[in-house]
């Protein structure tokens, strides 16, 4: 019985001495393969700085990463953030183009406050600045600043300043002609692409604002229609500048006169820049002597949108003195009692109920006058 024993217990050794040695050589496989990878992807780093080439290794990295990626949050802000930089490389048509897109939704998907889009038309430097930097002061979310001046000006605002940055690519623009319509409705197209503007005050460098930020927003905000002066005038400086040649777009009884200086929203806004039907006609038929500026706007906007304007101008001017220009206001023109005169003494239509707050801005002040403004400001701005 001993003796048969033996070869079993001989078996069982011989069969736990395998065993124990099978996972050590597992082991040393699996030391080998790991050691074999790094190598391998030290190469391909080594590969991939050298050269910029992605190994085979390294490109099948992507196929271990989520079937679907997650968009950002703020995937429209490529289309509601403003250009962080105004100046640009396109050209007048390819600006129109863009600034023509308009959405066809009126509930916006994101929460939208209305900035009214102040825009500077200018030779060159603005002399009244200080008192519009006390205008803004404290509104920094409720507007935003354009200036156009003649290409050859170079601004030179400080860094704190709300209008540094903000001149728009700009071309030479004379008074009376069509390039002066030209760097309006380049302003108007500049300031579109911003989606938060939603009003659009033109300007010029001899402008003041008559009452302070809150009331101007309130106004013009709350209003149901846009600010342009539009009248048949129907003497030689009115109908006498109409040209027959015109027609058919525009017929004579359609001719109409107004300022240049005007507000209009968002709508009206897109109506101008991207009219390609009454403007043709304006370019080639309205003459030097037509002062294209004081027809061409408000006869477009009669035709296409009547009944949205307020047909009156905002910008208070002082045509007593007769002349082709208004009067220009010197330093000893502006009194406590002057400003007083622009608050009061007009009747005008506000949402059709009389007002007695018809101007909201006042032209044209010389740079003397901005000593005396800013002396005055506490009293008509408030501040």
């Amino acid at each position: 019985m001993e003796e048969g024993k033996e070869p079993v217990t001989t078996t069982v050794v011989s069969r736990s001495s395998q065993s124990r040695g099978l996972p050590q050589r597992l082991i040393q496989l699996l030391a080998l393969f790991l050691v074999f990878c790094f190598a391998i992807s030290l190469f391909s780093i080594y590969m991939i700085r050298k050269t910029g080439v992605v190994t085979t290794v390294t490109s099948a990295i992507p196929i271990l990463q989520p079937c679907v990626v997650e968009q950002p949050k703020d995937d429209l802000d490529r289309w509601i953030m403003p250009p962080s930089n105004l100046i640009h490389t396109m050209s007048d048509e390819e600006l129109f183009w863009r600034a023509s897109f308009v959405p066809q939704l009126k509930k916006y998907p994101f929460a939208r406050v209305p900035k009214i889009a102040f825009m500077f038309l200018t030779k060159g430097p603005l002399p009244l600045a200080p008192l519009w930097e006390r205008f803004f002061n404290g509104h920094k979310l409720l507007y935003s600043i354009y200036v156009h001046s003649l290409p050859s000006y170079e601004a030179r605002f400080p860094f704190t300043s709300v209008f540094y940055g903000r001149q728009i690519p700009s071309q030479v623009a004379e008074w009376g002609r069509m390039s002066m319509c030209d760097a309006e409705r380049r302003l108007l197209a500049n300031a579109l692409l911003d989606i938060s503007n939603e009003y659009f005050v033109l300007v010029s460098e001899s402008c003041i604002p008559v009452y302070n930020f809150t009331v101007t927003y309130r106004y013009i905000t709350r209003s149901k229609y846009s600010f342009m002066g539009a009248f048949d005038d129907p003497g030689p400086f009115g109908r006498g500048r109409y040209n027959p040649n015109m027609l058919p777009e525009v017929n004579i009884s359609q001719w109409r006169k107004g300022s240049q200086w005007f507000e209009v929203n968002r709508k009206l806004a897109s109506i101008i820049i991207s009219d390609v039907t009454f403007y043709p006609k304006f370019q080639e038929f309205c003459r030097p002597a037509c002062y294209v500026d004081e027809h061409y706007f408000p006869t477009l906007l009669t035709i296409r949108a009547s009944n949205l304007i307020a047909n009156r101008s905002l910008t208070w001017v002082d045509w007593s003195r007769g002349g082709a220009h208004p009067a220009t206001f010197g330093a000893n023109d502006v009194t406590e009692e002057f400003m007083k005169k622009l608050h009061e003494g007009r009747e005008c239509f506000y949402n059709d109920k009389p007002s007695s707050v018809c101007d909201l801005f006042a032209r044209k002040f010389a740079p003397s006058t901005l000593p005396r403004l800013q002396l005055l400001a506490p009293k008509f701005l408030g501040y």
